[in-house]
């Protein structure tokens, strides 16, 4: 599926809404407001206010719109809830532009300040779900066509998993999903499921299946006697970044951890993976931007300080970067200042510091008292790897040690990894796996606590830390 394509049209469709309802508002107040109060015909001239409004307001209506959530899922929209979110979130952005750029415009009577504010309301509204009605259109006909689809797995391989597959085959209009395949919970002789599908594999190789096959979403279709498993199964399916649906019989297990969807035809049961609202979702992403970005430049100099520091303290480059795995369990590099001796891990095993780690340089204790040695994943927050406030990523060795006594370690990878987390605050460096456990909690805590308010008090408490030295 083209997202990036889908998700363009409908962001240039709303920069073009936005400026051309901007253009007509002008124009209109030129026409018709204007004149009445200055009782002569006013001609139509496009001044620096027009184009200062031209310039900034379709960029900020493109922002809020993100802000909201409404470019997260594009093939997938509802028409009947676009048109209420658009009503909403146009009547919250033109009340907005009305007490900022109209409440001191030129009047004849206050009955025009209402004519002001549902005229621009009718012209952003009209001009902006009409396209965003056709692209939606156009894409719900193709997906009930078949024309397009979602790549799905069925995790289910017996009688209940057939039965689904055949009711979802036969509907007249589509769901959405192409099946590609299906793999197996428990081990049989045989699979009824392979009648129809290929047998791509074990549950327990779920990763590297959705990886190779692209896959979009996952059903789960599994017998009575394999509910027990049902727990493992979820847990495995959560650093992958797929939409999971159940069938609604086993509802019941999954109570809190679900909202209903219903579907054409067969309805699922939707497992949700929003951990925080849309607009705080988005919100959080645009702050760790625009923070990291002026962290960078304002730290510049400390940047060089640090360097030097660095460099004059001992052989090796100024900084160490090594794999750490991120969200939905996606590999990426770490940037650090360099706090420890050159080849520090010789034997190439990965290897926790402790409080007297002797492999620790004397510059590199001062900069992990202040985590001053952190400052580069700035860099990391800035393209998208990491977040300023997250459960610290860890590396896939330490990772396999720590699913063998937790498991459900791996909501933790449902969310971006942080600079700094609740756990990084109680503990600081962890030394060894059992200590990483520990910290574990506070993370698995946070996650299911995310807001922005949490991850404020999270960096407070951060900064603290950096300014008494009384990290470890």
């Amino acid at each position: 599926m083209k997202y990036k394509r889908q998700r363009a049209k409908y962001i240039i469709s709303d920069f073009l809404a936005a400026a051309a309802s901007w253009t007509l508002f002008f124009i209109f107040r030129k026409i018709y407001i204007e004149p009445k109060k200055f009782g002569y015909p006013i001609p139509v001239e496009f001044d620096h206010a027009y184009f200062l409004g031209l310039l900034i307001l379709p960029v900020l209506w493109v922002l809020f719109y993100y802000s909201t959530g409404y470019y997260k899922d594009v093939w997938r929209k509802s028409r009947l809830s676009e048109l209420g979110q658009t009503i909403g979130v146009t009547f919250i952005g033109v009340l907005f532009i009305f007490f900022v750029l109209i409440l001191d415009d030129f009047i004849n009577s206050y009955t025009n300040y209402y004519l002001s504010f549902f005229v621009l309301f009718g012209i952003h509204f009209i001009l902006t779900y009409l396209p965003r009605l056709t692209f939606t259109t156009i894409s719900a006909h193709k997906i009930h066509h078949r024309i397009i689809g979602f790549p799905t797995l069925m995790i289910g391989s017996n009688n209940k998993a057939v039965a689904l597959y055949q009711e979802m085959s036969q509907q007249k209009k589509s769901t959405g999903n192409q099946f590609v395949g299906f793999v197996n919970v428990k081990k049989y002789n045989r699979y009824p499921l392979g009648d129809y599908l290929p047998h791509l594999g074990d549950i327990k190789n779920i990763r590297p299946i959705v990886q190779d096959h692209n896959i979009e979403e996952v059903i789960i279709a599994i017998e009575s006697s394999e509910h027990e498993l049902l727990q493992k199964i979820i847990n495995r399916l959560e650093p992958v970044h797929v939409v999971i649906k159940v069938i609604p019989d086993i509802y019941d297990i999954l109570t809190g951890m679900v909202k209903m969807r219903s579907i054409i035809g067969t309805p699922l049961i939707q497992i949700s993976h929003e951990l925080m609202p849309p607009w705080e979702e988005n919100t959080k992403r645009v702050l760790d931007v625009i923070t990291s970005f002026i962290a960078i430049v304002i730290f510049s100099p400390l940047f060089l300080f640090l360097a030097l520091g660095v460099k004059l303290s001992s052989k090796g480059p100024v900084l160490y970067s090594h794999e750490r795995i991120g969200r939905y369990g996606k590999p990426f590099t770490i940037y650090k200042f360099r706090s420890m001796v050159l080849n520090a891990e010789k034997d190439g095993r990965p290897s926790l510091s402790s409080k007297n780690d002797n492999r620790i340089t004397s510059f590199g204790r001062f900069m992990r008292k202040m985590r001053l040695d952190e400052l580069p994943q700035f860099y990391n927050v800035l393209i998208g790897d990491m977040s300023l406030v997250g459960p610290r990523p860890e590396r896939q060795y330490f990772i396999e040690q720590i699913v063998k006594k937790s498991p459900h370690f791996y909501h933790l990878q449902k969310v971006r990894p942080g600079i700094t987390s609740w756990g990084q605050v109680k503990y600081g460096y962890a030394s060894n796996v059992d200590e990483m456990i520990e910290r574990l909690k506070y993370d698995i805590l946070y996650i299911e606590n995310m807001s922005l308010i949490v991850d404020l008090k999270i960096l407070i408490y951060t900064i603290k830390t950096v300014l008494q030295g009384s990290g470890k």
